[in-house]
């Protein structure tokens, strides 16, 4: 490879190190180039699964800062940039390489840290972002519907609410403070006839 084909392999490698949330690199020693196209279909669009030379991946790992990589660099490698959720690409690799065994998983990089093998299999056993979200609604709906219905209850049903919770206060022994006495409105005449009600503060 040319000097100058060299320069770009290695300004698109930093590029994609620079733009993805998570890697995991891989040897693929043995994979066939169907294999291979069936892994890519796998990850999805968010993923790009890349064959590089190491000499380049190392050179590209260095210039986007990513260190404690470099061991991981050996033999055929190719790496999966994900730019989407790292848990549904790692739940694919890992799918991938128990049904192909020349395929092995060497370790990874997300959030500024190095990822050990157990560490990317650990994120591949994680529940998918989606399915963590649904079992929150589902957790939170039935408290949500409560007081989505007290929200909407008419102004008479919250008050009758209230002055059933005050006369449980008092039953109990709880004193319920007295309301304040309204104070007594001043005399018209005691009113200057020149002022004004104030404005409405503007929206």
């Amino acid at each position: 490879m040319a000097k100058a084909d060299k320069a770009v392999a290695v300004a698109e490698i930093t590029e994609q190190f620079n733009s993805s949330t998570a890697t995991v690199i891989t040897e693929y020693r043995g994979l066939t180039v169907a294999n291979l196209a069936e892994l890519r279909r796998s990850l999805g669009a968010g993923t790009t699964y890349s064959v590089a030379k190491n000499t380049l991946v190392r050179r590209a790992a260095s210039e986007a800062g990513i260190e404690g990589l470099d061991d991981l660099f050996s033999g055929p490698t190719a790496i999966a940039f994900i730019s989407g959720e790292p848990v549904d690409a790692a739940k694919a690799i890992k799918k991938f390489a128990k049904d192909h065994k020349s395929l092995v998983i060497k370790g990874g990089y997300m959030d500024g840290a190095a990822l050990t093998v157990a560490q990317v299999e650990a994120i591949a056993d994680l529940e998918s972002r989606e399915v963590l979200l649904a079992k929150l609604a589902g957790a939170m709906k039935a408290n949500l519907s409560k007081a989505a219905a007290l929200f909407n209850a008419p102004a008479s049903q919250v008050a009758r609410l209230a002055a059933a919770l005050a006369d449980k206060r008092a039953e109990e022994g709880e004193t319920v403070p007295a309301a304040p006495a309204a104070e007594e409105a001043p005399a018209a005449e005691e009113a200057p006839a020149s002022e004004e009600a104030p404005a409405a503060d503007a929206e």
